[in-house]
């Protein structure tokens, strides 16, 4: 499946070495102003080159919508978008055209369909990623019309953890770090393992602000069962977090329940959801990146004959895909929380009168 999403839903196409990438998006309510700057904005954030902490593949990202949107509003219709590749090095991967590379999807996808782009791994690259933004951005259009705020950034890096949460600071940091008094560690482990031709983990943390109490269908289109399908769902992630995550499992139940007072929850170890249904207070996820299996150290692999043989990668790649991949889990929430939003609106017959009643 190349879709995601119930009533806000979308759907990508493109490989990473292919003419483009793009994605078409179902669902937009008429009359959204669509801001093309903000929505650039956002694919600046997580496209490549930026930096030494990055892959040196030097895409523009720039983003062209081809339908769904009249004089900067949303028609009611498809929003169909389109992202131009520009710096493809297909050469790069001639080496590994008949053999599988350790930790990438070569292996399954081949075994699978029998065939597989091995030009940057295709489809399975991050590089898709990219229209997974663009989604999220007219998912954040809409999200900001309810002054629901979606933001993120990089809590561990190699293990290294944040001590506090400062998103205020996210923007000012070239890898997105929440904690300022551990950035310069965390830095330096990515650049070790770079110039070591190897590569490391991270965890992002994802937080939602001011979100209404109610999203989530159950019993199986919960808004945690959701969030964890739509981070799930992003490369390279290998475990996902909602509230306090598995601490939850170590403590009492006295220790592990929000209490309630008129003024609110007195703590959010549940992240903001119960019985999977928004509660009204933070929605807290952290996503965990395995760390990057490209790398420029010779491992043992075997090639689509079944012969055992060499795998040296070459090629741009980045030494911690956690920091990129922190916009891209904050587009998917995004895009979680609009889908269940629209679907939320049904949920009460006085919501319905309200728009069809005479």
């Amino acid at each position: 499946m190349n879709s995601f999403g119930h009533r806000f839903r979308f759907s990508t196409f493109g490989e990473s070495h292919g003419v483009a990438l793009g994605c078409i998006v179902d669902g937009v309510p008429a009359g959204l102003k669509i801001d093309l700057d903000f929505i650039q904005n956002e694919m600046n954030r997580r496209k490549p080159g930026q930096n030494e902490f990055a892959t040196k593949r030097n895409e523009g990202d720039k983003v062209e919508i081809l339908s769904g949107v009249f004089e900067g509003l949303s028609t009611g219709t498809s929003i169909a978008m389109i992202i131009y590749n520009e710096n493809q090095k297909s050469s790069d991967y001639s080496n590994v055209k008949d053999l599988f590379r350790p930790g990438h999807a070569d292996f399954t996808y081949f075994n699978k369909y029998g065939i597989r782009d091995y030009r940057g791994g295709g489809r399975s690259s991050a590089r898709e990623t990219s229209a997974r933004v663009a989604a999220g951005a007219i998912a954040k259009l809409l999200l900001n019309e309810l002054d629901i705020k979606v933001q993120s950034g990089i809590c561990a890096i190699d293990g290294i953890e944040a001590n506090s949460f400062d998103f205020s600071q996210v923007a000012n940091s070239p890898i997105y770090a929440l904690d300022k008094s551990v950035e310069e560690l965390q830095k330096k482990a990515i650049l070790d393992a770079k110039n070591s031709h190897n590569s490391v983990g991270g965890v992002a943390l994802i937080n939602v602000k001011n979100c209404p109490i109610g999203l989530g269908e159950p019993i199986y289109y919960k808004l945690d069962s959701q969030i964890a399908n739509a981070m799930m769902g992003i490369n390279a992630v290998k475990a996902v977090e909602i509230g306090d995550g598995i601490l939850a499992s170590k403590v009492k139940g006295y220790d592990n329940n929000d209490q309630i007072r008129k003024t609110g929850f007195k703590t959010n170890h549940s992240g903001g959801i119960l019985g999977g249904i928004s509660n009204g207070d933070d929605i807290n996820v952290k996503v965990y990146f395995k760390a990057t299996p490209s790398i420029f150290i010779e491992q043992d692999t075997v090639d689509i004959y079944g012969n055992e043989v060499a795998c040296k990668l070459k090629g741009r790649h980045d030494p911690c895909v956690a920091v990129r991949g922190s916009v891209v889990a904050e587009s998917m929430m995004a895009i979680v929380l609009a889908d269940l939003l629209l679907l939320n609106m049904s949920s009460k017959v006085e919501n319905i009168k309200k728009i069809y009643a005479k």
